[in-house]
């Protein structure tokens, strides 16, 4: 399963908002104070690593992709927390949605 940082599903969010971007239109994206173009970096590495981004290189800039849906990544930690903490059971989960008992 892929797990990502709080930080990086926030810049996971603004990738997938704009499709491709490069570095300085995502730091661009970050409400005030912008976060340091190291600190943005770094974060787009292990997210490279991680590989739910990729990017094209044009001479010394890049420009970041999703490799991952968001629609497939909410999919993805949805199911999960149904598994631990709700038994596996989609019915309980939606109960607590509901807020009903079952």
């Amino acid at each position: 399963m892929i797990k990502l940082s709080k930080s990086e599903e926030q810049l996971m969010e603004y990738i997938w908002q704009k499709e491709k971007a490069f570095m300085k239109d995502l730091i661009e994206s970050f409400p005030d104070p912008k976060p340091a173009s190291t600190t943005v970096a770094t974060l787009l590495k292990r997210m490279t690593d991680k590989g739910v981004i990729a990017f094209n290189q044009y001479g010394n800039s890049r420009e970041y992709y999703p490799l991952v849906k968001k629609a497939d990544y909410f999919s993805i930690h949805v199911s999960s927390m149904i598994k631990n903490y709700f038994d596996d059971s989609v019915l309980q989960f939606a109960s607590f949605l509901l807020k009903k008992p079952i």
